[in-house]
This record gives C-alpha cells, sequence and structure tokens, in this order.
C-alpha cells in the first residue's frame, strides 16, 4: 500500500511523460519475447553444427544476428526514451522541492542543516525520478524469467520443480539482505547529510578559517563526520558482502547438482542431449533472477525513503511551512502597530508585551543593546516568525489575514549580514525584481553610493562578486544590499544596522540618501551607532524586549538616563578611535 501511495506521488511530477513510458513499456515486451527465444535458437546451433547440416546453420545464424540487431535498436530506443523521462521528471522534482523548502518556517530551517535539504534535494529527487524507468526495466527482467520458467516447465517438470526450490532458497537469502541493508541505508543518510551540512559550512567561513589559523581543528572535525559516514557505508556493504557471498556459492551448488540431474535424465533416456542443452541454457539465465529480484525488493525499500523524505518537506508535518491570510493589499500606507506582543525563540522569551504605533512616512529608530529584541521587531513585523501572543497590524489590519505579497511585498529589510548571491552585480539586483532597467538598476545604485566603486571595476556591472559577495569588502556588500532593497520600491524599508559596516564618509552619505526618502516612505531604523539615527523622528529605547522609552534625540539626552549611557559610552569610543 505505502508503495501504490508513494508511486502516485511521484506520478504526479511524470504524468507529462505517458508516451515516452507506453514507448518503454512496448519496448520492454518485444525484448521479453525475444529474450525467451534466444535460448531455443542458442540450442538449435548446437544441433546443428553437431549433424554437418551447414545450411541449416547459417539460416539459423542469421536469425540470430537479425535478432540481436533487433534487440540492440530497442535498447538504443527504450534507453533514449527513459534518459528523457528521468531528466524531465527530476527537473519538476527539483524544482517543485526547491519552491517547497522557501515556504518553510524559519524555525525548521533553522534546527535544520543546510545539508539535509542538499541530499533531499540531490540524492532522494534522483532516486524518485528513475522510479519508473527502473521499476519497469527490474519488472521486464522478472518477466523474461517468468518467460523462462514457463518454457521450462513445458520442457521438463522436474527441472521446473527443482528450479523452483531453489529459486525460492536464494530468494529468501535475498529478501533477508535487502531488509538489513536498507536498515543500515536510513542511518547511513542522516550521517551524510550531517558531512554535507559541514562541508557548506567550511566553504562558506573559508576565509574565516583561515583568519582563526584553524584549519587543522576544521579538518579534523569534517575527517570524523567523513570517516563517522563512511564507515555506515562500509558496514552496510560489508553486510551485503556475505550474504551476496552464501548466494554465489549456492547458486553455483544449483548449477552443479542441476548438471548432475540432467545426465541422470538422459540416462533414463526421459530427455535428449539437445533437450538438456536448451534446459542448462535456461536455467544460466536464471541466475540472475534472484539477485534481480533483491535489487528490485532494495530498491523499492530505496524509493519509498527517498519517497518519505521529499514527501516530509513538501507535504509533511516535520517540516512545518509558513502560514499567511488570503487578504491581498496591492499598495499599503505603511501604518503598523505591535499590541501586546510577546514571543519567545526556543523558549527564551525575547519580547514581552510589547506595544507601540508607528504611522505612516514616519522615521522611526530602535536602539539598545545588542540581543533586547530589536531585530526580532523587524524579523516579526516580516512574518519570519509567528508571535507567541498579542497581534501586529498593519494599516489597521491583522497580519495573520494578510496575504505573503501583502507583506513582505510591501516591507524591504536591508540586514546587517546581507546574504549577496555569487552572480554579478547587476543579476544581484535584477533577481529581486524581475524587469528591471540599466538606468533603474544605476538609480538605485548611486542612490547607495554603489555606483562610482561599479564602474571602477573591469567588468562594471556584469562583475561576479563571488559566493556571499566573497569579491566585495563589508561596506562594498551592504551598500549591494541597500540598492537591492532600493529598487523594490516598497512603502517600509526596514534598516538593520545596515551602516555598521561602513566607513564614516560612506555612512554620512547613506544618512543623506535616508534622509531624502524621508516623509516618502516609513523608515525603521536599528542602530548601534546612535549618530545615525539623531534625525529620526522618534527614536524608542528597548531593553529586556520592552520600550522603556522612546522620544526625539534631545528629548531622551534629557530625560533618560540608559540613552545618556548609551550615548557618553559611543562619544568615549569615538574619541578613543574605536568603534562600536
Amino acid at each position: 500500500m505505502k508503495l501504490i501511495n508513494n508511486l502516485k506521488f511521484a506520478w504526479n511530477y511524470a504524468k507529462n511523460e505517458k508516451k515516452r513510458i507506453i514507448i518503454f513499456l512496448l519496448c520492454n515486451i518485444m525484448h521479453i519475447v525475444l529474450y525467451v527465444v534466444m535460448p531455443i535458437l542458442s540450442a538449435k546451433i548446437i544441433i546443428e553444427l553437431t549433424s554437418n547440416n551447414y545450411v541449416r546453420l547459417i539460416y539459423i545464424a542469421s536469425v540470430i544476428l537479425f535478432v540481436e540487431i533487433l534487440n540492440n535498436f530497442i535498447e538504443y530506443i527504450s534507453r533514449r526514451t527513459t534518459m528523457k523521462v528521468y531528466q524531465n521528471t527530476l527537473s519538476k522534482l527539483e524544482t517543485d522541492l526547491g519552491k517547497n523548502i522557501l515556504k518553510l518556517e524559519n524555525e525548521s530551517l533553522d534546527k535544520n542543516g543546510s545539508g539535509l535539504f542538499i541530499q533531499r534535494m540531490t540524492n532522494d529527487t534522483s532516486r524518485m525520478a528513475d522510479v519508473f524507468n527502473s521499476l519497469l526495466d527490474m519488472i521486464t527482467g522478472i518477466i523474461e524469467y517468468v518467460g523462462v520458467l514457463v518454457a521450462i516447465f513445458i520442457i521438463n517438470k522436474i527441472i521446473f520443480v527443482y528450479m523452483v526450490i531453489m529459486l525460492i532458497l536464494l530468494y529468501l537469502l535475498e529478501r533477508k539482505r535487502t531488509s538489513k541493508f536498507n536498515e543500515d541505508d536510513r542511518i547511513y543518510r542522516k550521517s551524510a547529510e550531517k558531512v554535507s551540512s559541514f562541508i557548506g559550512e567550511l566553504v562558506r567561513g573559508t576565509r574565516d578559517i583561515k583568519m582563526l589559523n584553524s584549519e587543522n581543528s576544521f579538518i579534523n572535525e569534517l575527517s570524523n563526520k567523513i570517516n563517522d559516514a563512511n564507515g555506515k557505508r562500509t558496514r552496510m556493504r560489508q553486510k551485503t558482502f556475505i550474504y551476496r557471498l552464501l548466494i554465489h556459492i549456492i547458486s553455483n551448488l544449483k548449477n552443479f547438482i542441476l548438471i548432475v540431474v540432467l545426465i541422470l535424465l538422459m540416462e533414463k533416456k526421459i530427455i535428449i542431449s539437445a533437450t538438456a542443452l536448451i534446459l542448462y541454457n535456461y536455467s544460466s539465465r536464471l541466475s540472475y533472477s534472484v539477485t534481480l529480484l533483491g535489487n528490485l525488493l532494495e530498491y523499492i525499500k530505496d524509493f519509498n525513503l527517498s519517497c518519505d523524505r521529499v514527501y516530509d518537506i513538501i507535504y509533511g508535518d516535520e517540516f512545518k511551512k509558513e502560514k499567511f491570510g488570503t487578504l491581498h493589499l496591492d499598495k499599503i500606507n505603511g501604518d503598523f502597530e505591535f499590541k501586546n506582543v510577546t514571543f519567545a525563540y526556543d523558549k527564551k522569551k525575547v519580547l514581552d508585551n510589547l506595544s507601540f504605533k508607528i504611522n505612516a512616512n514616519q522615521t522611526i529608530a530602535f536602539v539598545g543593546k545588542s540581543g533586547v529584541g530589536k531585530t526580532t521587531i523587524f524579523n516579526l513585523l516580516c512574518k519570519m516568525y509567528n508571535i507567541n501572543d498579542g497581534e501586529i497590524t498593519i494599516d489597521g489590519i491583522n497580519i495573520k489575514e494578510l496575504d505573503k505579497d501583502s507583506i513582505r511585498g510591501n516591507i524591504t529589510v536591508i540586514s546587517q549580514n546581507p546574504y549577496i548571491f555569487n552572480m554579478s552585480i547587476k543579476d544581484n539586483l535584477k533577481i529581486v525584481k524581475e524587469g528591471l532597467t540599466d538606468n533603474d538598476i544605476k538609480k538605485a545604485c548611486k542612490m547607495a553610493c554603489l555606483d562610482d566603486f561599479v564602474r571602477s571595476l573591469p567588468n562594471g556591472y556584469d562583475t561576479i562578486v563571488g559566493e556571499g559577495g566573497v569579491n566585495l569588502s563589508g561596506g562594498q556588500k551592504q551598500r549591494l544590499a541597500i540598492a537591492r532593497a532600493l529598487v523594490q520600491k516598497t512603502e517600509i524599508i526596514l534598516f538593520d544596522e545596515a551602516t555598521s559596516a561602513l566607513d564614516n564618509e560612506t555612512q554620512d552619505k547613506i544618512q543623506k540618501a535616508i534622509e531624502n526618502m524621508k516623509n516618502e516612505y516609513t523608515i525603521l531604523i536599528i542602530a548601534h551607532r546612535l549618530s545615525t539615527v539623531i534625525n529620526a523622528d522618534k527614536i524608542m529605547l528597548i531593553d529586556n524586549g520592552q520600550i522603556i522609552d522612546e522620544g526625539n534625540h534631545e528629548y531622551l539626552l534629557k530625560h533618560s538616563k540608559e540613552y545618556q549611557n548609551l550615548y557618553e559610552a559611543e562619544l568615549t569610543n569615538n574619541e578613543n578611535g574605536t568603534l562600536d
């Protein structure tokens, strides 16, 4: 039943390949017929050789040549067809899985390493896409062997009974092997996911690893994870080798006993030598049948496991999906409010009964020590996480009622550590908004104080920035992220420490850009440097997940001791030539 359900699941991605699968089936039917006929023709060749009937021999040899050539053509058409089915099915599977990974809640992504998703995106989808080709191939092979058994039954019942008994014995051993193999394979795949995750961390963090002079520690950790995974795979394979050795020994014994039985039958005049030869040829063809049946059982379990792992992401409960409402707003005004919002991450309370209201086109700053909940406010506003209690509204509407485009299509976040994609500067901007013109791109880069730098590069806007923007400085990455946000032209713009990695001169330019946007956008700024937010309409001082004071810069300097301490600490750092 599980196999049928999983086949239905996989069929959703292969149903457009019906014509090719039918062609593959027809090819396999023809192959089955030719497979059953060939031992008879081979036996006739030997008979005609012993009788010196050369004309008849040439005729039979010509028939065999024709059958072999025909079989090769059938094989070519079959393989070409299956390759296309596999390619198209895999493309749809990987695309759909990628789409569903992007729908996962951040908590699911946070708790699972990237290796888990990489393994399921590459290995498991590949196994699923190949199911119809592989199953049909294996089932065709089994039908061929059934045809051979039927032929043996027609020729001699004694040999048929003997072959059935031996095949059942070999099948039981093969079934035991596949059961052990799939138990071990499930354990091995989890170890392989850990290796993939760690390799991803190693590649992304190569520069920091070198700067920390920690190459040996990371290589040792990588070696431990690889050895653990490979050890599990080796033990899995060793068990297979032991079972296969036993199966091969019994199979060899089967052939020896068959020869003895054939000799006895010929002595008793029950069969003639030509019949014995045909039976022996058929028996030789059956030698691989049990292995094929074992491979089929192994493949079915492997396929079911891969289906479960892919299904868990697309439809399962293990990885929770983001949920949005159905109400759509093409454009928002930019008013929003937090009403008694409480949020805890991993049982640690971050925001505690937080309330505040912001009007459209205001510029609001959030300040406070690290870890007090400033970035969390931005994440909740964008519905990157779900609140535990309270309510968040945009233009008076609870964000739980709004669809994804109404929220994220109207809010742009410029984060402290933006991820820059491994593509050109131009494509980093185009990927976030389709239909951008070169003029739109240059305009955004000028506002982000990036255009002069880009034009100084040999390839200009076509310069590839490397994975994570590795070829750019910290300030250049943030300016590119700012430009990437500006091209979206949303009503609410969130700056999450977006100027923290910029030098003072560039920071001043960004401040001017923000000033140019004032009164036209709702702008929220998280800042560690208070000098970057002194012109904000309102500054909210946050501590322990609550707003402990609010007002403009002058008001807070006069009335808030905590704000005075933060400001004085910044002045002291600046005098000492250090950055916050």
